[in-house]
């Protein structure tokens, strides 16, 4: 029992540092965020408590067109697990079957991630420019300058291009952790399947992805609240424009905070994302529990 009782202790004290870190860094200023969202504050007059009268105007006046921003968050969430997973978990497979030059394409498919996301934006603005962008550019090359747009301008296409630099940014991450996943399977149970006359396919639907379903649900929630909480990119590219047709609400809750200076209406905000991140992390385990579980 005494030895028992040592144990705990030695674990306490190492959780401890990491506990009061967390502490300090993520759930004070949750709570503090909880408490201005319930004030008319601009940060530096005397605080007015108005209750849930920022929240109101979130979702029942749509101050600021805040609904809208979150459908295009929704949207881009939607586009990440639809598009970007599947097309990781493509590349994965692919280099898990062990090709030639197989660490070289894992590096290189990984570089993006390790860049900084203003220079990626930067990067992807040129390639969007009208005038000279390469993308328009290769275009009329082609014969297809029909094609040609002001991507990042346009009301139509901004959305989608900015969700492409997203793409190109994120889909090595992904395919690093589910390339993991796959090596991490045995191979006698693709040797004991290559007997039995299974082919690549069969194995790849009724082997290896029913094994990856813990490293999937880790994927899809990281690219689900990735899309909740993605800023900076979407800042630096086209700083939610235009006419707000690529505004989140991270983006929103910026500008309404240290540009208007309405931090009461802002942290009401930032609580939605919190709890808009949870609550979808929560359903997304819970499904794939119950599938496991059937």
């Amino acid at each position: 029992m005494d030895r028992l009782l040592s144990r705990k202790r030695t674990i306490l004290l190492f959780i401890l540092p990491t506990f009061i870190l967390l502490t300090v860094i993520i759930v004070i200023p949750i709570f503090f965020s909880l408490h201005y969202s319930t004030l008319k504050w601009d940060g530096f007059s005397k605080e007015v408590f108005v209750g849930f009268e920022n929240y109101k105007n979130l979702f029942v006046n749509n101050t600021d067109g805040f609904i809208q921003a979150v459908i295009n968050s929704l949207v881009l969430a939607l586009i990440s697990v639809g598009i970007q997973i599947p097309f990781s978990l493509v590349l994965a497979l692919t280099l898990a079957r062990g090709i030639r030059g197989e660490r070289f394409f894992r590096t290189v498919y990984f570089i993006p991630v390790i860049i900084s996301t203003v220079v990626i934006g930067q990067l992807w603005m040129k390639i969007y420019n009208n005038d000279y962008g390469m993308l328009n550019t290769v275009l009329k090359a082609i014969g297809l300058g029909s094609l040609t747009d002001a991507w990042l301008a346009d009301t139509k296409t901004a959305l989608a291009s900015v969700f492409v630099a997203m793409v190109w940014q994120y889909v090595g991450y992904y395919m690093l952790l589910l390339y993991a996943g796959a090596k991490s399977i045995s191979p006698d149970i693709y040797e004991a399947a290559r007997i039995d006359g299974a082919g690549e396919a069969t194995m790849a639907f009724h082997i290896t992805i029913p094994l990856m379903k813990p490293i999937l649900a880790v994927c899809i929630v990281f690219a689900v609240t990735g899309s909740f909480k993605a800023f900076d990119l979407i800042y630096v590219m086209t700083n939610g424009g235009p006419l707000h047709s690529t505004e989140v609400p991270t983006t929103l809750m910026y500008t309404t905070i240290f540009t208007r200076y309405q931090y009461g209406y802002g942290s009401a905000m930032a609580i939605f994302i919190i709890i808009e991140c949870l609550v979808f992390t929560l359903v997304i385990n819970k499904l794939f529990s119950k599938n496991a579980v059937e």
